[in-house]
């Protein structure tokens, strides 16, 4: 009984065993059985084994889908190379076949493009009112004007040199010209040449590649405010008795002066060439019997301010011009040259009706 019950426990383990082999048998049927652990091979490259593991290294790596250089592929067939012959009979060919057809004419690429003149906004833009996205944005609020008519749309195309435009009134100078103003110091002759040698208002714009030249004069031992520029009609209106253009001059004289010597100046001075009337008067600073008095004139004859107060009894020993028009000297340095603005450049020309 002993051995039989050993038997029937022996046989069962061996039962169990055999039953597991051959359900792998039974399952491998009809499909390849999948390599054991100890049966798989790990090679790379072009040999390796399809039951193998993926791996980085191996025809990916030399070039396959997701790494390494891609080898061009080798086709069986190539274009044969074309004779220089066979080029040029083509060449001829087209040549004759396009001979007696007209120009094709492309569509223009915004309206108006068949005008001529340049964009408005670009005038304004060289002539020193910012870029051009700034001068479409002036257009847009109303600001600017050509002949008289106010431009609403972009894309406005005018002549510089025929055209008028002025932006919130005043003129824009369009063309290549230039306009400065020189603080004169005392010495310097008012000419751009000087034969005798002596500096003059030349030696301050040597280096510009137009010509200049200056808007009136000043005295030798006047200083102050002079301008320079070359737009000659603009030159020739600012000197003009017709257009009254002020200037206005600070002189130091010494005292003590009387109260009624505005209302002399202004109701006129007897000089040897005429009457010469001033059109304000003022004190500015006293210091002991030093008077620093201020004068504005719209008459430019030679040497007025010295002439009308050494009429008056009261000798000038130091004259500046502070301001010509709009044009003020302000914090501007003895010598030194600067260039004047665009809102300037237009108070000057509406001075002038420019």
């Amino acid at each position: 009984m002993r051995s039989s019950g050993s038997g029937r426990n022996s046989g069962g383990r061996g039962n169990y065993r055999g039953a597991g082999n051959n359900r792998d048998e039974r399952q491998g049927q009809g499909r390849p059985r999948k390599p054991r652990p100890e049966e798989r091979r790990y090679d790379v490259g072009p040999g390796a084994s399809q039951d193998g593991p993926k791996s980085g290294r191996g025809s990916a790596a030399r070039g396959g889908a997701k790494g390494g250089p891609k080898k061009p592929q080798q086709s069986g067939r190539t274009a044969p190379a074309r004779s220089r012959e066979y080029e040029a009979r083509a060449e001829e060919r087209n040549r004759e076949r396009y001979a007696g057809k007209k120009d094709i004419k492309l569509p223009k690429t915004f309206p108006g493009a068949e005008q001529e003149g340049e964009r408005l906004q670009k005038v304004l833009a060289r002539a020193g009112y910012g870029s051009r996205r700034a001068c479409e944005e002036l257009i847009e609020q109303a600001r600017v004007e050509v002949n008289g008519e106010i431009v609403l749309e972009q894309g406005r195309r005018v002549d510089p040199e025929k055209d008028e435009v002025k932006v919130d009134g005043l003129t824009v100078a369009t063309q290549s010209y230039q306009f400065f103003s020189l603080n004169k110091p005392a010495g310097v002759v008012s000419t751009m040449e000087d034969p005798e040698g002596r500096q003059c208002l030349g030696d301050y714009v040597t280096n510009r590649e137009t010509r200049l030249f200056h808007v009136g004069r000043l005295d030798t031992e006047t200083e102050g405010v002079i301008l320079l520029t070359n737009h000659g009609e603009l030159a020739h209106r600012l000197t003009h008795p017709k257009y009254g253009v002020k200037k206005t001059y600070l002189a130091a004289i010494v005292g003590p002066i009387p109260r009624d010597l505005g209302k002399r100046l202004k109701d006129g001075i007897q000089l040897e060439d005429g009457y010469a009337r001033a059109d304000h008067f003022r004190v500015v600073e006293q210091t002991g019997k030093n008077y620093l008095v201020e004068v504005t004139l719209h008459e430019g004859r030679k040497h007025i301010v010295r002439r009308m107060l050494a009429e008056a009894g009261f000798p000038v020993d130091k004259l500046v011009r502070t301001a010509f028009g709009p044009i003020t000297l302000g914090d501007q340095k003895s010598g030194w040259l600067r260039r004047l603005s665009n809102t300037e450049v237009g108070m000057l020309m509406q001075e002038v009706d420019l």
